[in-house]
């Protein structure tokens, strides 16, 4: 299974694919995509992130996309614009006929470093560690988007064949759910 985390961000949006054997995982590529905050209006930026992200999501092949659910922020303003750039993101992931599994920052930082309230700098160190990464000037801003993908392939199911080719809805997998446990589903 190849798994491509994305970290959004409205300025800066870091991304990471990995490959999932069984308990192996394999790094294949990350980075960032920077905008450029003063010479660019916003709209542009949320292209260039939509354009970019759709670039690697096309080059790397993924069969799941995941990224971080939104935090807190205290500046209203900051929160907003994040959630534009995580909705280009969904945007480029949904194209590409995937629906991003969501994960708490808090579930990506136990998955990764077995505490919740993990310091930035100890899921660095430990996503270096497990992806055997020697370090380089962008490694820190994709290590987010590396650990979404780390905490997927802990946490998440492969998608299965009937779900690659477009997400299967809530309907049909309640309706088949039903179908399969009919015991299970209390009657009016």
């Amino acid at each position: 299974m190849r798994v491509l985390g994305i970290d959004p961000g409205s300025v800066i949006c870091g991304y990471g694919v990995i490959d999932v054997e069984g308990s192996k995982l394999t790094l294949v590529e990350y980075g960032v995509i920077a905008v450029k905050r003063r010479t660019s209006s916003f709209p542009e930026r949320l292209r260039e992130i939509h354009d970019r992200l759709s670039a690697v999501i096309s080059r790397s092949s993924p069969d799941v996309c995941a990224m971080e659910k939104v935090f807190h922020a205290k500046n209203v303003l900051t929160i907003v614009q994040l959630a534009h750039a995580r909705g280009v993101a969904m945007l480029a992931c949904a194209q590409a006929g995937h629906d991003p599994v969501e994960y708490t920052p808090m579930q990506v930082k136990r998955s990764v470093t077995g505490r919740g309230a993990a310091g930035k700098e100890q899921v660095q160190q430990m996503v270096r560690a497990i992806l055997k990464i020697e370090e380089t000037p962008q490694f820190f801003d994709a290590t987010d988007a590396l650990a979404v993908a780390i905490c997927h392939a802990a946490n998440g199911k492969p998608p299965t064949p009937a779900k690659r080719g477009g997400a299967t809805s809530k309907r049909q997998a309640w309706a088949e759910f039903v179908k399969a446990n009919p015991a299970k589903v209390r009657k009016p």
